[in-house]
């Protein structure tokens, strides 16, 4: 299927010239006249005649058949500047030379240029009436100005010098937001400002601030393969981004806003689907029809979330914050050139060239890979929009698995620092390598779409709500006596989540190898070998992870595994012992959101100065167990509030996700998709301290035994079946 293409350069120079108006009112609605192509050789060859001899016969000139004019119009739609080829197999089919077919197009395209000019004059002639008007009542507010000092009518020229000075510089930055803003054709031919990535604002929240993690940039980045991955940008090229930006924030608005026919609820009104025939009805241009081998996917989510809309803002546009916040769902992330840094201060305006690659928690769903642009707008007091859309069709030579129709979300303010978030999630993406048993989940949307964005930002807004107390709760227990050293514990934990979170999943970043079998729950491995790294022990560590189903709820099996007093029952390096929480911090409406500290009285003497922190946390669409041994010594200087950077973690733990079924109340779960559990289990162990040794095959025997023991645990203990 075809769709006009806004990186057409042919419709975009059309699109900046203007036409003679002699010309406009030649043009038809619907039937147009074109010479044939025997006419055409003739007027060519007629050309070197004696201009006083008369010709021998009258021009004809060919009227298209009914038939012939409905045909071209339905290819039009679909291909308004079709190739030699194509107008060829056109002509053909209707019996048309191709040169009729290909003046007709000529007309159509005029007469669409011609129909699109008057529009646009109809809209500015309204805007400049609504300046006229604008003007009087400014001129008539002048006119009644009072002098601040005595009273007295005011002249303009008794302003301040301070006054005018503010006055030019507001006028300035409204012209600033225009250019950003207003009609991208306007740019064509004029070079836009690059300015270089300035450094990193974290949001600081009284503690609480999304940073990145030192040790973790190479891993959870991986800067240098995404650099590889974008072509060049010419100058040529951002004229063309900024149009696309525009048209693709009044797309985001608009389907974030709109109702049936566009967005179809579902029976029960549990969620929504779009109406692709709509869709493409409604936005005929964009970034171009569907790939074959592309499916759509789309959906749309709102929430309240505990943060007010300059915060939430601030972490969309900086790709760390948005990198953190979103660990579980983005594997890695950069802003590969910003166009423009916002004005006044603030992101309004704001428009960057980012990477990313999404992610689900396991081996077994390939990531998803975007080049894209993020444009972010103030459309009114308090309400701000983010919109994200791809970039593919500027990089020569690639072909994508993905593509990001605008997607975002719409940010308005709510009393007592709360916000509303309406979300968009609109990709084609080719998911053919998807795992059988993680089919049903991708389908439903709840692997990555708008439910899984909106929920992982409530969680984690009500996450730095909570970093953000200065006063210890009473349900926090144990050892912890000050409030900054429940933050610096918390900011460990943060790094420890987004750790894990980094090497669970099949991002580029890394490459797994299956051990055995060709099953799901095989075992997959890796290495790396960590040198001078912060909060990283020095030496090999491998990594081991494998995904299974479980025919039990998602909220069973989380609960199960986040209760230190059913640790024993799966934790093989725990040896039995009893498992005592030594504190508790509660980070979430959710009582299965917290982070503890617990110590394992263990027989084995060896272990007696180990702790274990562990976070727990879950949403609609993901729960998480993340866990990493940390040192007693290390331990103490943490909850003293000391700055926990330095402390080394090799976490460790699980990633439970839907089948994308129908939850049961705790009823028998037959097959995946009914309402069952898919679990990852995911362990890092440093199999050597010394960062050039080789890995021995032993130790990948040992760890593949460890997790294998650990899955049976798991199984036998909440109900599943034994392997």
């Amino acid at each position: 299927m075809f769709q006009p293409n806004m990186f057409d350069s042919h419709h975009l120079l059309e699109m900046t010239h203007k036409m003679p108006e002699s010309e406009m009112e030649m043009l038809k609605d619907d039937d147009f006249e074109s010479k044939s192509a025997t006419d055409f050789m003739e007027a060519v060859s007629g050309e070197d005649q004696d201009p006083n001899e008369r010709p021998n016969k009258k021009k004809r000139y060919h009227r298209h058949t009914q038939h012939q004019i409905q045909e071209m119009e339905a290819f039009f739609k679909e291909c308004p500047h079709p190739d030699d080829k194509a107008r060829k197999e056109l002509g053909r089919r209707l019996g048309l030379a191709p040169l009729q077919v290909k003046f007709w197009f000529q007309n159509k395209r005029t007469q669409m240029k011609a129909q699109h000019e008057r529009h646009e004059n109809t809209q500015l002639r309204t805007e400049n009436e609504k300046l006229r008007a604008d003007n009087i009542r400014y001129k008539e507010a002048l006119s009644n100005a009072t002098c601040p000092n005595c009273g007295g009518p005011a002249a303009i020229g008794e302003m301040s010098f301070d006054e005018q000075q503010l006055r030019i510089e507001n006028a300035r930055l409204r012209e600033e937001i225009d250019r950003i803003s207003g009609i991208a054709a306007k740019y064509v031919g004029k070079p836009v400002l690059s300015y270089p990535p300035g450094p990193t604002r974290s949001l600081d929240l009284g503690g609480g601030s999304y940073q990145p993690q030192p040790g973790l940039l190479g891993d959870l980045y991986g800067t240098a393969d995404l650099l590889r991955s974008v072509s060049g940008m010419g100058e040529a090229d951002k004229p063309l981004i900024i149009e696309l930006a525009v048209a693709a924030m009044e797309e985001l608005v608009r389907m974030a806003q709109a109702g049936e026919p566009l967005w179809i609820p579902t029976h029960d009104n549990s969620m929504e689907t779009l109406s692709e025939e709509e869709y493409f009805r409604t936005f005929p241009r964009g970034i171009g029809p569907k790939p074959l081998g592309l499916k759509s996917e789309a959906s749309r989510e709102s929430a309240v979330v505990i943060m007010n809309h300059i915060n939430l803002v601030e972490i969309f546009m900086d790709v760390n914050q948005w990198t953190s916040v979103f660990a579980g769902i983005v594997s890695k992330a950069m802003t590969y050139e910003v166009l423009s840094t916002g004005v006044a201060g603030n992101y309004n305006g704001a428009l960057q060239v980012m990477t990313a690659e999404y992610q689900v928690p396991s081996p077994l769903v390939p990531t998803r890979e975007n080049y894209f642009v993020r444009y972010c707008k103030q459309h009114g007091d308090g309400t701000w929009a983010v919109v994200d859309v791809s970039l593919d069709n500027l990089r020569q030579g690639t072909v994508s698995r993905c593509r990001r129709r605008p997607s975002g979300c719409l940010i308005q303010e709510l009393p007592n620092g709360y916000s509303k978030v309406t979300w968009v999630e609109h990709v084609e993406v080719d998911d053919r390598a998807v795992h059988n048993i993680y089919r049903g989940l991708v389908d439903s949307g709840l692997a990555f779409g708008a439910k899984r964005w909106i929920a992982t930002l409530d969680r984690q807004c009500e996450r730095l709500a909570s970093a953000m107390a200065n006063n210890i709760p009473a349900g926090d227990v144990g050892v912890i006596t000050t409030p900054e050293g429940r933050k610096s514990m918390l900011k460990l934990a943060e790094r420890m989540v987004m750790s894990f979170c980094s090497g669970v999943g099949a991002s580029t970043a890394h490459t797994w190898t299956t051990l055995s079998g060709s099953g799901a729950d095989d075992v997959r491995v890796m290495t790396r070998k960590s040198m001078d790294e912060p909060g990283r022990p020095p030496g090999i560590v491998l990594s081991a992870a494998t995904s299974f189903w479980l025919p039990v709820p998602p909220k069973r099996v989380f609960d199960f595994l986040r209760d230190e007093n059913s640790r024993s029952e799966w934790d093989i390096l725990s040896n039995g012992g009893l498992v005592q929480e030594m504190a508790h911090i509660a980070n979430g409406r959710d009582p299965g959101n917290s982070v503890s500290l617990l110590r394992v009285n263990s027989a084995n003497s060896s272990q007696s100065n180990m702790l274990i922190l562990q976070e727990s946390c879950t949403d609609a669409t993901a729960s998480y167990v993340v866990y990493a041994p940390v040192d007693v010594v290390a331990m103490n200087v943490v909850l003293s509030g000391v700055d926990p950077d330095y402390v080394a973690l090799l976490p460790s733990g699980f990633a439970i996700l839907p089948d994308g079924g129908d939850q049961h109340g705790g009823g028998v779960v037959s097959e995946v998709g009914c309402g069952g559990s898919l679990l990852t289990v995911a362990f890092q162990i440093l199999v050597d301290s010394t960062p050039t040794a080789k890995l021995s095959l032993g130790s990948v025997a040992t760890v593949n035994g460890l997790i294998k023991c650990t899955v049976e645990r798991i199984k036998s203990a909440v109900g599943g079946e034994s392997a």
